[in-house]
């Protein structure tokens, strides 16, 4: 199905990294707040793939172009072919691009201004961090429209404490970057100006750290989630051991009883 983006020739994701190995997507549709169009699901999805596997790739930084981060799913597009299999290919296509975020090895902070609703907010909370600057706003608002919000639910769901999700997910209210931080849907919240400084700052923190760790981190805290407590500590312990026989992990606590900073080689 053709996209119903006006700009033929622009492209719908737009990437560029730093010498630290950070890389940006930043959606392109400003005119219609980013919204998530078949293509845009697509190139989303191989983009991620394609920085899952690049070792160089330390931190995504994901952003929107424009007045928003995203508003969610191209209801024009949704509209214009209205049968049940159609939605169903939609859904699981969007589904499986939220997942690659978790599936990567590498943390994927949003960068979230102006709106982030419906599918936008969903992108919010799929990803491993967040960074708001201080006039975004979140919502799940497809309730509004008759159609609840069941596939943000779930990544809502894994965010807010139940009250909070199905709040916002029977309301479609608004609410404020202040109050999606203290509600656990973003980590942190700086005026405009400064949001661009406070997610590189989170990301070289990261940067610093051995990627190895990292990845492993990452992949057990999600894989841990869904598991019992016996279960998700059996889990933890064999990836902690695993994780300590990695050069960087020797080398890391060999620093520390010797008291000066670990030298790891650049992964």
């Amino acid at each position: 199905m053709a996209d119903t983006d006006p700009r033929a020739n622009a492209p719908l994701l737009t990437e560029s990294r730093d010498a630290a190995g950070v890389a940006r997507l930043t959606m392109n549709r400003p005119e219609a707040f980013n919204a998530l169009s078949e293509r845009l699901l697509d190139e989303l999805a191989g983009a991620f793939a394609r920085l899952a596997a690049d070792d160089t790739v330390r931190v995504v930084v994901l952003a929107g172009a424009g007045k928003a981060f995203c508003a969610g799913h191209d209801l024009r597009e949704m509209r214009a072919e209205p049968s049940h299999d159609y939605y169903r290919r939609l859904f699981d296509r969007c589904t499986r691009m939220m997942m690659a975020i978790q599936k990567m090895p590498q943390p994927v902070i949003a960068r979230v201004h102006g709106i982030a609703t419906a599918a936008g907010c969903q992108l919010v909370a799929m990803c491993d961090l967040a960074v708001a600057a201080d006039d975004a706003r979140f919502a799940v608002s497809g309730v509004n429209l008759g159609l609840f919000c069941s596939t943000p639910g779930v990544a809502l769901s894994r965010n807010l404490s139940r009250k909070q999700a199905m709040e916002m997910l029977l309301t479609g209210d608004m609410i404020d970057a202040a109050t999606a931080c203290a509600r656990g849907l973003i980590n942190r919240v700086v005026p405009l100006a400064q949001l661009d400084e406070e997610v590189a700052r989170l990301a070289a923190s990261i940067c610093a750290k051995p990627a190895a760790a990292v990845a492993a981190g990452k992949g057990l805290f999600y894989r841990q989630l869904e598991m019992g407590i016996e279960a998700a500590y059996q889990l933890a312990g064999q990836t902690m051991a695993c994780n300590m026989m990695d050069d960087s992990a020797l080398e890391g606590v060999q620093a520390f009883i010797d008291k000066r900073p670990p030298s790891w080689r650049a992964s």
